[in-house]
């Protein structure tokens, strides 16, 4: 019913079903199974010794979320939450371990701890989180998210809380109070502490040495107000005595949660404990002109602490390039953009800060405009002798009290008269604003009236308009050119829409879209022309529409504006879809190509063309339809190639690209091999490398593939190719043995299939050495070759510590007579853990080294332990020397808060021999196994272990070799009979 493909063998392993005829790659062999439920029995049976797992290889995503880094507390399995605590500053590592098949993908994203869990656009697509120094804000709710296109996702979160602590402030308020017609005068002090925290904070005060609790001092209260829900601390002194006058202490502790140490601050509270007062040496407002340098004075007249002095601009920061010097603030060359309100602030926690205040005003002129108004009370938009004329002159001046106006005309100055009328509008109506009224114009009155503005105590270069007035002066008109409406162009080009402006003087053009909600190319809602032109570069297929140009009263007549349209139609190419695809084909099968036009302007007469290469395939107009299909009935080797489909219009062309190829796709790796690393030797180990193809029915057969195999951090590779007899059916297990791998070593392997096409698509994935731990327990191996030591640790209790240890690299000073001259298997280069005896060590003196930690198998579907497993745990061990002490293991529990429970001992003088030592435990929870070494009464006690193993089950002598192969679903599996396996496998497992 399935096939699990061992390329290290000579043929595969088929497990036949009932009633059924096979070819076998060998031969043709006939065999009548009916009397198979004998056989079937008999051979399910043998699974069931031999620890045979059949298992469906495709398999939804399981994610589980495991932590490292410097954690201070982790809250497993809560109700409703894990909680991962650390401090602020250290290093958060959170690993998303996931299963499933094909490899999941993996994405870590985060909430900010409220009630949406949204996943925020920010993700961080790997394993592990790392976020280095980790800061109060990054606290919140993080989630791995696994998907690999089977089921649903599965996701898994853990809550950061981020504890941190920091310095208390001390802040002193004072009340007065005076009762009436009683000489009775009271001055309570609060002396307010406050630290922000996680978790909240507690406090504690002390005057002097002494520390002050609620009722210990009739004149003191403590108390922390409902509102502040525990974030502060008052100390009251109620009618304040002489002895109150004292250093008071104010401590903030978190309990020493993560290593945080308390906190504290010192207040002196004395009879001159006052608020601060602070002086302005500077008038209010200072006026100056651009360029100067400005200094700002600031100092303190009262307060006790000492108060500190602060400069703030109203507006924003303070300029970058101002000097700031205690209490002095220096601006130099200052501009119009840092003018505004400068705030001198003073405070030394005690009372309400000091705040005093001074505008500076930098003088300026900017934006000279004029408009010219006919006669208002004749309904007429044009200048006639004989009635009245307006002209107007609007400047903004800085400050506006100081805008001083005059007018000339032809050069020569102008006075107010009965038919010249000079007025100045209200400056905070609208300021900045003069008015020349013409009564009764006259032939004479033509010529250039020009105003000129300035500032009255000068400094700033003054602003004049010129206005001429004469028969020519007309209001404008607008006309659009008969070309340039309505206006076609290609998507891309540079535009430019043209309004042709009459009349004199000529206005400023405002343009705008006609719908006035929609925006001008440039974001905004009208856009300025002095010339009449808009010009758009790079215009896009958005700008399409209906333009407004009309004209504005400024540098022109005040009269109804005028208003002319223009259409802009902007084409573009076909937009065409699939833009690219490709397409994976084996020989002689039949396939169709289709592209599908989206949208075009104009999207009438659309030509298509299909090419394969240069070489054109047929063509065709899209009269009715948006689409149009390739057909290729038998797929030889000249199809192959990127086949184009080009859809054309006046503005261009779309394409679809299509690469067909007969490439094979990538190999995925299987990542939950049981027990994929193993090791019989030494120094080497072993890798049972398992995949299966991705879609190996949509191309031809996969004969082979080719191996690469190198050390990670080398270049050189090693290549082998791997025959393969036989179509691979979808999720059919293949597996291959790489063997003869370098301990401690991380190899990069690289896998590609191979047909009659070529080579296909390649699958990386990184191999690397680890002890053979798995989350289920069923046999470990150690013999300390790794640095890493196999996950073994140091107890943190004990005296001192076990030490790795070669032969070949043994100090020449070591101590004669004691200890081995090679590890278990002979070698002075192999490597073993000891105790060194020798000085400053003493008697009694003891090492601890611990296993990992190991999960028990669960052997109910409830996961509990219903009885105590077996297993057997053994390692070697060297104790020659004549003080030798004495060595001791321990089986060490989870939730047993006894002590370890001794499972082996032996002391004294062993001889200089390697000896075995095996032993039965039976845990009933996660466990750990502890080897203790003793110091005995000299420096000729050294103890040595190595090839530590722990194996599921009894103890045998010889070692039990068990033999074990997994099966993968084919393709023509039977239900019926992975139902039974299964049914075994649970059965095994009660």
């Amino acid at each position: 019913f399935a096939i699990s493909r061992d390329t290290n063998s000579s043929s595969d392993r088929l497990h036949l079903a009932l009633g059924r005829t096979y070819h076998h790659r060998s031969g043709y062999v006939d065999i009548n199974v009916k009397m198979g439920l004998v056989f079937g029995l008999l051979w399910l049976f043998n699974i069931f010794l031999e620890g045979i797992h059949c298992q469906g290889v495709y398999a939804p995503p399981t994610v589980r979320i495991i932590h490292s880094g410097h954690a201070c507390n982790v809250e497993e399995e809560r109700y409703t939450e894990r909680v991962y605590t650390i401090r602020e500053g250290e290093t958060l590592e959170l690993a998303c371990l996931v299963s499933g098949h094909p490899r999941p993908q993996i994405r870590w994203t985060k909430t900010a701890g409220s009630a949406s869990d949204r996943f925020q656009d920010s993700s961080v697509f790997n394993e592990t989180l790392r976020i280095t120094r980790i800061q109060r804000l990054q606290g919140g709710r993080y989630y791995c998210k696994a998907e690999n296109g089977l089921g649903s996702p599965a996701i898994k979160s853990i809550r950061v809380d981020v504890y941190y602590l920091d310095d208390p402030i001390v802040t002193v308020h004072q009340s007065i109070g005076e009762a009436k017609e009683q000489f009775y005068y009271e001055r309570t002090v609060f002396l307010r502490c406050m630290a922000n925290s996680n978790p909240p904070v507690r406090y504690s005060w002390r005057r002097g040495q002494e520390f002050l609790s609620q009722g210990s001092d009739k004149g003191v209260e403590i108390y922390e107000p409902f509102f502040t829900q525990g974030e502060t601390k008052i100390l009251k002194l109620k009618n304040l005595r002489p002895q109150d006058y004292a250093n008071y202490s104010c401590i903030a502790s978190v309990r020493n949660v993560c290593g945080i140490t308390n906190k504290n601050v010192l207040f002196k509270l004395s009879n001159k404990t006052a608020s601060p007062t602070i002086k302005l040496l500077v008038e209010d407002p200072i006026v100056v002109n651009p360029g100067q340098t400005v200094t700002l004075v600031c100092v303190t007249s009262g307060g006790d602490p000492t108060p500190t002095l602060t400069w703030v601009h109203s507006a924003d920061e303070l300029p970058k390039k101002s000097v700031l010097n205690g209490g002095t603030l220096t601006l130099p060359a200052i501009s119009i953009e840092e003018a505004g309100v400068y705030s001198c602030v003073a405070s030394n926690n005690v009372g309400n800060p000091a705040k005093k205040s001074t505008t500076i005003v930098v003088r300026g002129l900017k934006k000279g405009r004029f408009w010219i108004t006919p006669d208002p009370y004749h309904n007429d938009d044009n200048i006639q002798i004989g009635r009245e004329v307006k002209i107007s002159c609007q400047v903004e001046a800085t400050p506006p009290e100081e805008l001083l106006f005059s007018w000339l005309k032809n050069g020569r100055p102008l006075r107010s008269s009965e038919r010249m009328v000079i007025t100045h509008t209200d400056p905070e109506v609208q300021p900045g604003t003069t008015n020349l009224d013409i009564i009764d114009l006259k032939f004479t009155d033509f010529g250039t009236y020009t105003c000129v503005a300035v500032l009255k105590n000068g400094g700033i270069p003054e602003i004049s308009i010129d206005v001429n007035i004469s028969s020519t002066t007309v209001p404008p008109e607008l006309t659009v050119p008969q070309d340039k409406s309505p206006l076609v162009v290609q998507e891309g080009d540079t535009v430019e829409l043209q309004c042709l402006v009459s009349g004199k003087p000529k206005p400023i053009i405002l343009w705008s879209r006609a719908d006035k909600e929609v925006p001008m190319p440039d974001g905004g809602l009208q856009t300025e022309s002095y010339d009449g032109a808009l010009r758009i570069v790079n215009v896009s297929r958005e700008m399409t529409g209906t333009y407004r140009c009309a004209t504005s009263q400024y540098n022109g007549f005040n009269v109804k504006p005028r208003e002319a349209l223009v259409e802009l139609t902007v084409q573009y190419p076909p937009a065409v879809e699939p833009l690219f695809t490709e397409i994976r084909q084996g020989l002689g099968r039949a396939f169709t190509l289709n592209c599908r036009m989206l949208r075009a302007h104009p999207s009438k007469v659309l030509k298509y063309e299909w090419k394969l290469g240069t070489r054109l395939l047929t063509m065709g107009q899209l009269d009715q339809r948006d689409e149009t299909d390739y057909h290729v009935r038998a797929l030889n080797r000249e199809g192959y190639g990127e086949y184009t489909c080009e859809v054309t219009n006046e503005a261009g062309a779309g394409a679809c690209r299509f690469l067909v190829t007969g490439r094979a796709y990538a190999p995925e790796f299987y990542y939950d091999t049981y027990s994929a690393l193993w090791q019989n030797r030494p120094r080497v180990y072993g890798f049972k490398l398992q995949w299966t193809q991705q879609n190996p029915l949509s191309v031809d057969r996969i004969v082979a593939y080719r191996l690469g195999i190198k050390q990670t951090g080398q270049s050189r590779w090693w290549e082998q190719e791997i025959p393969m007899e036989g179509a691979i059916a979808k999720g059919e297990l293949i597996t291959h043995n790489l063997t003869e791998l370098i301990k401690p070593e991380a190899y990069l392997v690289r896998l590609t299939p191979i047909t009659r096409f070529g080579e296909g698509d390649s699958t990386d994935r990184t191999i690397r050495y680890s002890a053979p731990v798995n989350p289920h327990l069923r046999e470990f191996q150690c013999s300390f070759e790794d640095e890493a030591v196999c996950m073994f640790t140091q107890d943190k209790r004990d005296d001192f510590d076990w030490t790795r240890h070669s032969a070949a690299t043994r100090d020449t000073k070591y101590t004669p007579n004691t200890g081995p001259s090679s590890d278990r298997v002979g070698s002075k280069q192999g490597f073993y853990m000891y105790i060194e005896t020798s000085r400053p060590r003493l008697e009694g003196e003891k090492a601890r080294l611990l296993t990992p930690t190991f999960n028990v198998a669960p052997k109910s579907p409830y996961g509990t332990v219903t009885s105590s497993p077996t297993y057997c745990f053994g390692f070697y061990y060297h104790m020659y020397g004549k003080h030798i002490g004495a060595l001791n293991a321990y089986l060490r529990q989870k939730g047993q808060s006894g002590a370890d429970s001794s499972v082996w001992t032996l002391v004294g003088n062993q001889g200089d021999r390697w000896k075995q030592a095996k032993v039965n435990i039976h845990p009933t929870a996660s466990f750990q196994l502890v080897l203790e070494g003793i110091r005995g009464p000299g420096i000729e006690g050294d103890i040595a272990i190595d090839d530590v193993t722990i194996e599921e089950g009894e103890c045998k002598d010889p070692p039990h070799n068990s033999k074990c192969f997994f099966l993968g679903v084919g393709g023509g599996g039977h239900d019926l009979y992975v139902n039974q396996i299964q049914s075994i496998r649970k059965r095994q497992a009660l």
